[in-house]
């Protein structure tokens, strides 16, 4: 017996040779077989009378074929085929291109369908060329069209869904408990899928949508809440007394309610006897790093460790920097481990970390060697998440006996995005940027402003302040951009031949970068010709302009990051977006960039320009591959789902129970890939 389990080589009319076709599509079973949707639907249900058909316009004909089929070949060697129909209204003539299955394929006197576009010939007479067709007994269906691979063609695809569908009728167990079902009025499992695959009509394949989107984005949000209660069970290292009042107390700003509101649930999160699993949400500028430093002293003075892991050595640098000031006037010794560190000091930081005597380690990758020990870790930090794998951020976390865990990241994401994607995490939105800070102005103009910008940015290194001018190539590639080595090399020896420009890009030595960004923040460069390397972390409040040339190659939230690399001080800051670019898409980018300063209102329309999958890049989220549901426009169901699987995981947190086995297979299935 068949099952959804069962290796799609076993269907009828696979085998292994097709199975494997089927492998590079992601499909092994029956059951993933089933869950391939269709991308969209051909309409041969709704039939057009010839007479009445529209030039121009798809549409689906019932025809009888009139005469029998004419082959002819060109001097060009093109195979033709032709015949006309009728069907009662007005006869229509049918072209076919080299396709010599035609004569075999259409018989005279018989009734067929014929789905496609009607033209005008040169003659003036209306005619249907290449249009598919099939029987018209049983033909008349809103027919599934598939995403193809290879040579994998929709039409085998859709006769191995109904193989399957057939195999599988009146056997396809239900996933969904039954008080679900009802209270949603959804159909069952396996009407769902054969309305989606093959609609009964389009209000059927409306319902078989909503059901499939709500299952699974159940599924989904159960997955998260299941690991999360999963690790509520943990013992965390035991913070029995908050500081952080005391440390924010001698900071020399005044925080801002946004950061007291996020360190006060995370100093909440971390007085449990759970591990606390937070994310801090906020945008470029907003004081991340104030929050997770009055966290580590909380935590230091209750005697644990505290290890901050981020991407680049340059951002390594810059958080050491930053916390060793912090705590100038403490007993916190923090440390810096990357992968540029010496040997003989690696030596010395790894037994410090072993022995106790390090509080704080900032660094990259270098500490989750196996090598690197802790005495006692309490709270792991990793910044810039994103740029981590899933496995990468565990084995930090593994170091110690469950620590906190906090992970920051300077990407806004809507708040019901988050909900999806960190739904194993408690978040914490840092959305007020500290005070006296000025929202930085935008402006995007053409190429042809350059020497206007050039005389800008040079009234402002002459007032003591610096720039950013961004690429987005290092080197010649492409000839309509401008690579970042031959810019710096004509404004070193042009424009800006009487000042000091550093060059940064990521083809260049961990030695090298930090070099030209440590003159840079030390005002020994005043200009920094860059590519997107700036684009995290780097704090240079002296920096006040930049340009960005070809501005059109960066996406929405990235010309953001890019641009909070200035307006981190009390003075007005002004970011220039140089693009010839007159598509609307790209307009559309910079208009909004140059009307707001708003993380979270950018990340809402770059969620909706882009959708889910672009706007996070790779998976390094941990966010499993939809397969139907959308993230964006399903917000509602999401919603829905979301309140049902807290009161799931409520009353059976594990999903032990017999009505949610199911949906403890889905949730294997779904989470398996990542």
């Amino acid at each position: 017996m068949y099952n959804f389990e069962t290796r799609l080589q076993y269907l009828k009319g696979i085998g292994e040779k097709r199975a494997a076709q089927f492998a590079k599509l992601g499909l092994f079973s029956v059951g993933a077989l089933l869950r391939y949707y269709p991308i969209r639907y051909e309409d041969w249900s709704k039939i057009t009378s010839i007479y009445e058909a529209p030039v121009g316009e798809v549409c689906c004909i019932k025809a009888v074929v009139f005469s029998p089929v004419t082959e002819i070949k060109t001097k060009g060697g093109s195979f033709i085929c032709k015949t006309s129909v009728f069907d009662g209204s007005d006869m229509l003539n049918l072209t076919f291109f080299n396709n010599k299955y035609i004569a075999s394929s259409l018989k005279e006197g018989e009734e067929y369908l014929f789905y496609g576009k009607l033209s005008v010939n040169k003659f003036g007479a209306v005619e249907m060329l290449s249009p598919l067709f099939a029987k018209a007994k049983g033909g008349e269906k809103i027919r599934p069209i598939y995403r193809q691979k290879g040579t994998l063609n929709s039409k085998f695809i859709e006769r191995c869904v109904t193989q399957a569908l057939f195999e599988l009728k009146g056997n396809i167990a239900e996933t969904l408990p039954l008080d679900l079902i009802e209270k949603y009025r959804l159909p069952s499992l396996e009407a769902a899928l054969n309305n989606m695959h093959f609609p009964e009509s389009y209000e059927a394949l409306n319902a078989a949508k909503r059901r499939l989107v709500f299952e699974e984005l159940l599924i989904l949000q159960l997955g998260f809440l299941r690991k999360k209660s999963v690790n509520s069970s943990l013992n965390a290292p035991p913070i029995q007394k908050d500081y952080t009042k005391e440390f924010l107390a001698s900071l020399p700003f005044s925080p801002t309610l946004a950061q007291k509101r996020c360190v006060k649930e995370a100093a909440a999160d971390i007085g449990k006897n759970s591990p606390m699993n937070r994310l801090l949400c906020g945008d470029v500028g907003s004081g991340k790093t104030a929050v997770a430093a009055a966290l580590i002293y909380s935590v230091h003075k209750n005697g644990f460790q505290s290890a901050l892991m981020v991407p680049t050595e340059v951002l390594a640098n810059q958080h050491f920097n930053t916390l060793t000031q912090m705590y100038k006037d403490s007993n916190i010794s923090v440390m810096l481990l990357c992968g540029s560190t010496p040997a003989k000091e690696k030596k010395r930081i790894k037994s410090a970390l072993s022995s106790g005597e390090c509080s704080v380690v900032v660094g990259t990758h270098a500490i989750i060697q196996s090598d690197v020990e802790f005495f006692n870790l309490g709270l792991v930090i990793t910044d810039e998440q994103h740029r981590f794998g899933v496995a990468q951020r565990a084995a930090l976390g593994m170091k110690g006996k469950s620590p906190h865990i906090l992970v920051m990241t300077a990407t806004p994401i809507p708040r019901t995005l988050a909900m999806a994607v960190y739904g194993d995490l408690d978040i914490s939105f840092l959305d007020e940027m500290p005070k006296g800070r000025l929202p930085v102005k935008t402006y995007h103009v053409s190429t042809a402003y350059r020497n206007r910008i050039y005389a800008f940015i040079k009234k402002h290194l002459d007032n003591n302040k610096q720039a950013f001018v961004v690429c987005s190539l290092v080197e010649e590639g492409e000839s309509d951009l401008v690579p970042a080595t031959e810019y710096f090399e004509f404004l070193k020896s042009t424009h800006f031949k009487n000042y000091s420009i550093g060059l940064l890009h990521g083809q260049m030595k961990t030695k090298e970068k930090d070099a030209v960004m440590s003159d840079f923040i030390n005002k020994t460069h005043k200009l920094l010709v860059s590519t997107t390397v700036i684009e995290v972390g780097i704090d240079v409040p002296n920096a006040v302009v930049m340009m960005i040339e070809n501005a059109e190659r960066f996406g929405l939230s990235q010309l953001h990051q890019l641009r909070g690399r200035i307006g981190r001080s009390s003075e007005q800051s002004f970011c220039i977006l140089v693009s010839d670019a007159v598509n609307d898409e790209a307009l559309s980018r910079f208009d909004i960039l140059c009307k707001t300063n708003d993380g979270f209102k950018i990340a809402d329309k770059d969620l909706a320009m882009r959708g889910p999958g672009d706007f996070f890049g790779s998976r390094q989220h941990g966010l499993p591959e939809m397969q139907i549901a959308d993230l964006m426009t399903d917000s509602k169901a999401l919603l829905e789902a979301g309140k049902a699987a807290r009161r799931i995981i409520e009353i059976d947190p594990l999903l032990k129970e017999e009505c949610h086995k199911g949906l403890l297979y889905e949730i294997e299935r779904l989470f398996m890939a990542i």
